[in-house]
């Protein structure tokens, strides 16, 4: 699947799926808050420890957004 076909089938599910359309959203909040961190000079101690949770959490959510894609994908692949 190229690029261009990922990116419709994405914007397919985000107007038909809540629950993958909530993912990215938070996916988006949390990249937010990241770059926020990121964007200070130095980090405290607590900042560093929140900016890996965050990170974490994100890349948790890309995780399953694009397992959620893979199973639309070979749901209607095969039907």
């Amino acid at each position: 699947m190229d690029r261009n076909e990922q990116e419709e089938l994405k914007a397919h599910l985000m107007q038909t799926n809540e629950q993958f359309r909530a993912m990215v959203d938070q996916h988006h909040q949390l990249d937010v808050l990241v770059a926020e961190l990121e964007a200070k000079h130095a980090l405290s101690p607590a900042e560093e420890v929140e900016e890996h949770r965050l990170k974490k959490l994100k890349l948790q959510l890309k995780d399953q957004i694009e397992q959620t894609v893979s199973e639309y994908r070979l749901q209607h692949a095969a039907g």
